[in-house]
């Protein structure tokens, strides 16, 4: 819904307070408005309550209306903010220095009221127009990530009940929805097919590839005896129609009674946490899936004992940054594990979360983020 202009609040910035003034007699009966005499208290205002549109003056004693401009499109929060600037600086340096800062309008002193009616007008009704599709296309991104999400198992002990081990996952996408997948296949003849996956790139894009990988993979691990045929089919369906050339990074599991056979395609290695400590397993096997027809793929086996847990993940863990650039790494897994698994899948897959939460430490996540833990009871 388009936000009524009546709600929209402007923000006045200028030191000299006939202009404000004159500025608040002419806006006040269309719009909310609030004043800020300078620049320090315009960014602590634009901080406590972000306005809709800034009226801001350049010749200001504290701090002027250009750095003002630069700070607010520095701060992700603010950068799309409308500024107008009101100046007396009328040199087309100036006025070209302030559209460089980001300024989506300058108006010289003195000005016209109706001039400046009409351009906040504009301004407003832009944004009030720019922000109505903004919420719309979020609320198709909130409907489209329960969607996607809706395509992987939730109920793991339905699927590893009575088999002897303990399944969890879970996906945290970067966006609304992402690449990332896993599955988590309990089939007739008693066996677990388990695979985690890593499509390219992120977005729309990535989850459409991702939502037609996991598709396949769930017929093809019912015709399939072995992960190695499971992903060599795959690859092939794959890159029978791929006009844009993605490919999908993928480990997949066949468990057996106490052993686990794993094809790997191009993944990243797992890791086993138990009584022998930690270690890296389950290496690539062959090329990523959908570029390339007809590549080969092999299995290895695994045997893992009672208590031992195998963990898989996608490089969103691996690459994870803190603020300071840093990666969570090897390192990090190290230290996450060095006591040992959790008790359960569960808390294994918690427990990494949480490690790799906290070494963010409030960075923005730059990639998918999907975990799964196979616990031999």
């Amino acid at each position: 819904m388009v936000k009524e202009l009546s709600e929209c609040r402007v923000l006045i910035v200028d030191d000299v307070k006939a202009n404000v003034d004159m500025l608040v007699e002419a806006l006040r009966a269309d719009y909310k408005l609030s004043v800020a005499l300078g620049g320090e208290a315009a960014l602590r205002a634009v901080e406590k309550s972000p306005p809709d549109l800034l009226l801001l003056d350049i010749v200001m004693p504290d701090l002027d209306g250009y750095e003002v401009c630069r700070r607010l499109r520095a701060d992700p929060a603010t950068r799309e903010l409308p500024v107008m600037f009101l100046s007396s600086l009328e040199d087309v340096k100036d006025k070209a220095k302030g559209f460089e800062l980001g300024a989506n309008d300058y108006l010289t002193k003195p000005f016209e009221i109706l001039e400046v009616k009409a351009r906040v007008n504009s301004l407003l009704k832009a944004k009030s127009y720019a922000d109505a599709m903004k919420a719309a296309q979020e609320r198709d991104l909130a409907i489209a990530r329960e969607i996607q999400l809706g395509l992987l198992p939730s109920d793991f002990a339905a699927r590893s009940g009575g088999s002897g081990w303990g399944v969890h996952a879970v996906i945290e996408p970067a966006r609304h929805v992402g690449g990332d997948l896993f599955e988590v296949l309990r089939l007739s003849d008693g066996r677990m097919v388990l695979a985690v996956g890593d499509v390219c790139g992120k977005g729309i894009t990535a989850a459409l590839f991702m939502a037609v990988a996991v598709t396949l993979l769930r017929t093809l691990a019912r015709q399939c005896q072995t992960p190695d045929e499971i992903l060599r089919r795959l690859n092939d369906e794959l890159a029978a129609q791929n006009p844009r050339a993605m490919f999908v990074t993928m480990a997949c599991l066949d468990v057996r009674g106490g052993r686990i056979t794993c094809a790997n395609a191009g993944h990243d290695t797992s890791l086993v946490v138990g009584s022998a400590g930690l270690r890296q397993v389950l290496p690539s096997t062959g090329t990523v899936l959908g570029l390339f027809p007809d590549q080969q793929y092999t299995s290895e086996t695994l045997e893992l004992a009672p208590g031992d847990t195998l963990v898989l993940y996608t490089d969103g863990v691996s690459e994870a940054a803190n603020p300071g650039g840093a990666l969570f790494g090897d390192e990090g897994l190290r230290a996450c594990f060095a006591k040992g698994a959790g008790a359960t899948a569960a808390e294994s897959v918690e427990r990494l979360l949480t490690s790799v939460r906290a070494f963010a430490a409030g960075a923005p996540q730059s990639d998918d983020i999907t975990i799964l833990a196979l616990r031999r009871e």
